[in-house]
């Protein structure tokens, strides 16, 4: 798949999550495969005032290429300097937040909100693809409630504008993340578009991945929340689809040795303290199926050292071998 003059290499991408796909996971995450990875989402109001926090946030290792940053708001002007900004710091591609369900995204007009302003949507990627050479992505839900499905016009008032690819989520905003994805959504916007299409929700393994593709006929997937703790299923997903294998899961040995090198990648980036504040529920993710899990998560709650994590490291493998 190629979304503009960038080509994805593989079928599985990580999908943007804000406060958990940093530097860190999206780079663990590419070196297991993923095609295609995307920042936390960034305020383009808060980069129009120079926002130390906002521009930390489009930061990228020279290891996650391509990458995308992606950028959140609802005026147009805002968004075309935003999308400058984040070409001068080493973008491949820049997504727009049009699915973000959280209120204090959407009660402001932007993320899943701009859905009930399709004219407005399609000003946005015009002014950004007025403003840069990078290709424009949108990504966009169902729509932003059961009366109001629209992914269908968004997507075409997006693609008539420029937008180089589109990525949907298969849920309405009123939804959030419960209920089910909506494969028929995601298949009429395909049929709909000219530019590649990339589906979201409930991919979580072969599967659903499968199905998503074959179902919908989308062009690649993204992966969400199935990643957490979980980086190798991107090597899952590319062994089969690409080589027609079905390999395992790592050891647990194995499990914690790529959580223990994820968290010092994140200690490297963001500084001891800060890292392993960001890190504890990372930390509980890669420990969910592990025997006495809950407990060692309830322990990754207080964790707040790299030796904090390491101790815990070994007292999970104890345990492990001592049933």
């Amino acid at each position: 798949m190629r979304i503009g003059n960038v080509e994805i290499s593989s079928v599985a991408s990580l999908a943007p999550l804000a406060g958990i796909t940093d530097r860190a996971f999206r780079e663990v995450c590419r070196r297991f495969g993923a095609g295609y990875g995307e920042s936390e989402m960034v305020s383009a109001k808060a980069l129009s005032f120079d926002d130390k926090k906002s521009k930390e946030l489009m930061e990228l290792s020279d290891n996650e290429h391509p990458c995308g940053i992606q950028l959140f708001g609802n005026e147009p002007l805002l968004m075309a300097n935003a999308a400058k900004l984040a070409e001068k710091a080493g973008a491949d591609i820049i997504d727009i937040n049009m699915g973000c369900p959280a209120p204090k995204i959407a009660n402001n007009g932007t993320g899943s909100a701009l859905m009930k302003n399709p004219k407005l949507c399609g000003e946005i990627v015009s002014a950004m693809k007025n403003a840069t050479d990078l290709p424009v992505t949108v990504k966009i839900r169902k729509g932003f409630d059961d009366e109001h499905v629209n992914a269908v016009e968004v997507a075409c008032i997006c693609a008539e504008n420029g937008a180089d690819a589109v990525i949907v989520h298969g849920r309405t905003r009123q939804q959030y993340y419960s209920g089910h994805c909506d494969l028929d959504i995601i298949k009429e916007v395909k049929q709909n578009v000219s530019v590649p299409v990339i589906g979201n929700g409930d991919v979580k393994d072969i599967k659903s991945a499968e199905r998503m593709l074959s179902y919908t006929g989308c062009d690649g997937l993204m992966v969400a929340r199935a990643a957490l703790g979980n980086p190798w299923i991107f090597r899952i997903l590319n062994e089969y689809f690409e080589k027609g294998i079905i390999i395992q899961p790592p050891s647990p040995e194995d499990k914690l040795r790529i959580m223990r090198e994820h968290i010092e990648l994140a200690c490297e980036y963001k500084g001891e303290r800060m890292g392993m504040l960001q890190s504890r529920k990372q930390i509980a993710w890669y420990l969910k199926g592990f025997r006495g899990a809950a407990a060692f998560r309830n322990e990754a709650g207080r964790v707040s050292t790299l030796e904090d994590m390491y101790g815990l490291i070994d007292r999970v493998l104890e345990f492990q071998k001592g049933l």
